[in-house]
């Protein structure tokens, strides 16, 4: 067996192994997806933690073209939200969920009112409307029913985490089946 071959074997088994994390993840977080969530708000917690603590001991670079004023602010505001989100996740996740309603809401009236700027200049606008019209529902109901905006996101990070597992695992496994001349 050539070079060539080891590394596309290794590279079959890698798909196949991520891939069956992938599923794992998924089929855990269709099971449950509150907990699901909280350890989703943790994750972001700890890497906004570590951020914060970099982009604070950034401000001592100065290779940086930021302010050290801006990234002072950034290091602060990151650091509080990473020592909320680890503290106290379910306070965190139904924060995040606010403003994400917020941002639907918003976004989708941005996504409107240029449907209706563009309808002179390109066909198919009513599509934009519409994806426009989806956000601000969808906003709407985390807003009147925030515990099944929750749940809801947990339950499509796993379809879309179930999806890239099955996906990996069959391309590992065409992989590992290829012969190499």
């Amino acid at each position: 067996m050539n070079a060539l071959s080891q590394q596309v074997k290794r590279g079959g088994w890698t798909f196949v192994v991520f891939g069956a994390l992938a599923v794992v993840f998924a089929i855990a977080t269709l099971v449950w997806p509150a907990v699901s969530v909280l350890a989703l708000v943790l994750a972001f917690g700890v890497l906004s933690l570590a951020d914060g603590v970099v982009s604070l001991l950034s401000i001592f670079r100065k290779t940086l073209a930021l302010p050290n004023w801006v990234l002072l602010l950034y290091a602060l505001l990151s650091i509080a939200f990473g020592v909320l989100a680890i503290s106290q996740p379910a306070q965190m996740a139904q924060a995040m969920l606010w403003l994400l309603a917020l941002w639907l809401v918003i976004a989708g009236i941005a996504r409107i009112v240029f449907a209706v700027h563009l309808r002179k200049l390109v066909q198919g606008e009513w599509m934009l409307a519409l994806s426009g019209l989806l956000a601000v529902a969808l906003g709407v109901l985390f807003f009147a029913r925030p515990d099944i905006g929750l749940v809801t996101i947990a339950i499509w990070v796993a379809f879309g985490a179930l999806l890239y597992g099955l996906l990996q695992i069959w391309v590992g496994t065409r992989l590992l089946r290829h012969k190499m001349a």
